[in-house]
Formats: structure tokens, sequence, C-alpha cells
């Protein structure tokens, strides 16, 4: 299977194939090496549609500020709200 580097998906296209793996890993027919394997992609996967949906939340806060006109309220992303035990 030719991957795409996960670097140049677009959102789309990464939550595409995420929810593609997941439906895989949910069938329960992977091996347990492929499992792994789509698991790590998944984590990847995961991690740059949230980067690809906090650059866009930035983008429209600048340009709200910009505006001065709309008042916009930033939710935290898993990643920014993680506790470290």
């Amino acid at each position: 299977m030719n991957q795409k580097k996960i670097d140049q998906m677009t959102y789309e296209e990464a939550l595409n194939e995420l929810e593609k793996i997941v439906s895989e890993l949910e069938s329960g027919r992977a091996e347990l090496d492929k499992s792994i394997e789509l698991y790590t992609r998944g984590s990847q996967l995961k991690d740059h549609c949230d980067d690809k949906l906090r650059s866009a939340e930035e983008k429209i806060a600048m340009v709200a500020k910009e505006s001065g006109k709309i008042k916009l309220q930033i939710k935290p992303t898993s990643k920014d709200t993680s506790n470290d035990n």
C-alpha cells in the first residue's frame, strides 16, 4: 500500500484515512502486528488533524481580531488539556 506522507495530507485526507483505520481496528480482523502498525499511523494522523485544526483556529482568531467585529472563543483541543500525571 502506497501511503501518502502525513505532513503532506490535507485535514480531510488525514481524517478520511483515520476513519478507515478506526473501522479496521474495531472490526478485529487485523493481526496483532498489523493492528500495532495501524494504531501507530492512526495516532500520527490524529495528531496531524489536531495540528491542522489548531492552525485554522489561530488563523480565524487573527482575522477576527484584525476585523475587531467578531469575538471568538477557542476551545482547547485534547492536546491542550492533557494532564501530566
